[in-house]
């Protein structure tokens, strides 16, 4: 007997998603509560488990499909379920109609337009696996998987395509829109944004829109924090369980600087402006998908062990995508460091309803002067993104003072100084 997979419950106000992978295959066999496909909201994806034990059956979307909370999605075959796997060719033929059609469809969603890897296995392979696949043009039949399920992945494909001889691209299947052009064999490609993508866009415009976005800049000696990190990371990890990095000292010292300069940590809503006397710090981390932003609830409170414990959390589930909604709700102020991959100076934009954002950078080796000579340090800028119409000039360079004071000597984050 067959058991309807439905779309779970995703979260307050999210009403639909899009099916952005099949964990399992018709004729797969799978437990209870086995995750058997990936969903990609406008912040998070989230896994739909079985609801029961048995063999997976038809498929009743495709891949890039939006679909409803409650709606049916697939069916799961008790027992050994042999004849689970019969109905898969009506799903495969309509996605691959799917794959062929040239309007867009409701929403703005478009079709990615058909390609090899669309056709020759378009469950198989996660949208960030499919554009790596497009990116190195290595066949995805030829690579062996080492991902859950032996499926595979963006450095799985990274390694076949070093691992091969350098030869000319094959030649691709016809486009519906026809976009290379014969004599030079230029290329163009066409994929539908994701709906974390396409939300990331909106927020962005919105908040450029609505605030009156100015930055202002500071440099910090990281001489002192680098000194201490050096000394004691190895007592830290062995006692803590977790690498000591510098993003517990800028949140530890952030939570300081809030609570002397509240503005920073406030929100506009309507014509009345909401002070927060704690901090909900937004720390803003890579996925598959893009930069999220899950929140450390009462930063004040917690120590820059607790805070890194939290953050390495954080960064490790959101490779795996699996934080959840209420995970990346609410937030007073945001850090996001664009240091790890290698910037030297941005200006970063604000997270609405949040009324400032700071943006750390790449540590490098630069000349200051220190007490009348001129001596190397390790250097790195800071930006203060914030809305003027609630935060003054003179509220952002003390708020950036006070956090430069606090990282160039630690010991006022331990005596809150």
């Amino acid at each position: 007997m067959a058991t309807e997979v439905l779309v779970p419950t995703l979260g307050e106000s999210i009403t639909e998603a899009t099916l952005g992978e099949w964990l399992k295959q018709p004729g797969d066999k799978v437990a209870a509560d086995e995750p058997i496909a990936s969903l990609e909201t406008d912040k998070v994806s989230v896994e739909v488990p079985s609801p029961i034990a048995g063999v997976m059956g038809q498929h009743a979307v495709a891949v890039g499909d939006t679909v409803q909370v409650g709606a049916m999605i697939a069916t799961v075959e008790a027992g050994d379920g042999a004849a689970a796997a019969a109905p898969a060719a009506q799903p495969a033929a309509a996605e691959s109609t799917k794959s062929e059609a040239p309007a867009p469809v409701a929403g703005g969603y478009g079709n990615h337009g058909a390609t090899p890897v669309d056709s020759d296995a378009p469950a198989a392979l996660s949208p960030s696996v499919r554009r790596a696949v497009l990116e190195h043009g290595v066949d995805p039949a030829t690579i062996k998987g080492t991902g859950r399920d032996g499926r595979i992945t963006k450095e799985d494909v990274a390694a076949a395509a070093s691992s091969r001889p350098a030869a000319p691209p094959a030649a691709s299947a016809a486009t519906p829109t026809p976009s290379v052009a014969a004599s030079t064999g230029r290329k163009e490609e066409r994929v539908r944004m994701t709906r974390l993508r396409q939300t990331i866009a909106k927020r962005l415009k919105d908040a450029q829109n609505t605030a009156a976005m100015l930055t202002t800049f500071n440099d910090v000696d990281m001489t002192a924090v680098i000194e201490a990190r050096a000394k004691y990371k190895d007592l830290f990890e062995k006692k803590h369980g977790v690498r000591l990095g510098f993003m517990g000292f800028f949140v530890k010292a952030a939570t300081m600087a809030l609570k002397d300069i509240p503005a920073v940590n406030a929100s506009i809503e309507g014509d009345e402006i909401v002070y927060h006397d704690y901090a909900d710090i937004s720390v803003a981390v890579s996925s598959p998908g893009g930069l999220v932003v899950p929140v450390i609830r009462d930063a004040q409170d917690l120590s820059v062990a607790g805070i890194e414990k939290t953050i390495g959390d954080f960064g490790k589930r959101a490779k795996e995508g699996t934080l959840k909604m209420d995970e990346m709700k609410g937030g007073t102020f945001t850090i996001s460091n664009g240091g790890v991959f290698g910037s030297l100076m941005s200006t970063p934009i604000i997270n609405p309803p949040q009324s400032a954002v700071l943006g750390l950078h790449r540590i490098e080796d630069r000349p200051v002067v220190v007490n009348g000579q001129v001596v190397v340090r390790p250097m790195m800028y800071l930006a203060l993104s914030y809305d003027h119409r609630l935060i003054d000039g003179r509220e952002a360079v003390t708020f950036l003072v006070a956090l430069k004071n606090a990282i160039e000597d630690p010991t006022r984050i331990l005596i809150d100084l």
